[in-house]
């Protein structure tokens, strides 16, 4: 049982790691006062975050980069050491899910110490602007995902500068 599963909900209504704006997964199988830290970690993040506080533990994995353009957002997930098999890509009602697994190439048992990330993860990004679904194009190069999701036409003519008058 993870400590998190003790706390039935926080400030946003939902139960930790419940339809959150990104979730991780991470296979603990290190020393168990590790597992304890990062836990507990994880679990004031969770109670914090909806007061803006900065997070103790390292952030979700994989980690992300979104950027956007008149034409296009951009997404793009660094996941090393992983193939473009090993991840799924969805988009769905508005948003974009990255999943996959990462596997131990190795087994090591006499490894006393691992930062490595292991296991199964899940981000979602929640998508707020039309997007041609039929142009969505995933690229996967050098361990680095780019996901580009281009903007409806509509979209895109529907950003107009407001001038300012003075006075």
């Amino acid at each position: 049982m993870n400590v998190r599963d003790l706390i039935p909900w926080t400030r946003g209504g939902r139960r930790p790691g419940e339809n959150a704006l990104t979730t991780a997964e991470r296979n603990d199988d290190g020393h168990p006062f590790l597992v304890l830290h990062r836990e507990m970690n994880r679990l004031f993040d969770d109670v914090f975050r909806d007061f803006g506080a900065p997070t103790l533990g390292r952030q979700a994995w994989p980690s992300l980069e979104v950027s956007e353009d008149d034409k296009a957002i951009r997404v793009s997930a660094e996941l090393p050491g992983m193939e473009e098999d090993d991840v799924d890509v969805v988009f769905d009602d508005g948003v974009l899910v990255l999943r996959g697994e990462k596997r131990k190439d190795v087994e090591d048992d006499d490894r006393r110490y691992s930062e490595h990330y292991y296991g199964r993860f899940e981000r979602v990004i929640p998508v707020p602007v039309a997007i041609d679904e039929d142009a969505i194009k995933a690229k996967f190069k050098k361990g680095v995902l780019t996901v580009t999701l281009p903007k409806t036409r509509a979209q895109q003519d529907g950003v107009r500068r407001i001038a300012i008058d003075k006075g």
